[in-house]
């Protein structure tokens, strides 16, 4: 009886790991407006294998302000949007408990993704565990 009560606290405990670890494709989507200043402002909180809001929607011409807050507590998280096509070329890398501002101006439409570039020796990169979202130019 022992044993069986083990073996079922392990599963649960195993499947809750598993989905807290991985980004299951909830899509937030913030749909930007520029302010009085002509600016579309947002702000993107990184944690664990995850952008909110992973779905960002601005307008083509206006310039675009990003804050990014990294809430992971030891690891530190990259956004990056490369689109040299679009003239998109976004890389910046932001530590643990840290925040940065990034600004740029799209001029093309479309769909471009962001995603954090991190991998560990032979583990799963970032992007590839879920911490990927859209920017959508409008």
């Amino acid at each position: 009886m022992a044993r069986v009560r083990v073996l079922t606290w392990t599963s649960i405990l195993v499947l809750v790991v598993t989905l807290m670890s991985e980004n299951h494709g909830y899509a937030v989507v913030s749909v930007v407006q520029p302010d009085d200043q002509g600016v579309q402002r947002a702000t993107i909180t990184m944690d664990s294998y995850s952008y909110s809001p992973n779905e960002l929607s601005v307008q083509a011409g206006h310039p675009v302000e990003l804050i990014l807050q990294n809430e992971a507590t030891f690891i530190s998280h990259m956004f990056v949007i490369a689109d040299h096509a679009a003239g998109l070329h976004v890389h910046i890398d932001v530590s643990a408990g840290d925040s940065q501002t990034v600004r740029f101006t799209p001029m093309t439409r479309g769909t471009f993704p962001f995603y954090c570039d991190k991998k560990l020796l032979f583990f799963k990169s970032h992007r590839e565990r879920g911490q990927e979202g859209h920017l959508e130019v409008r």
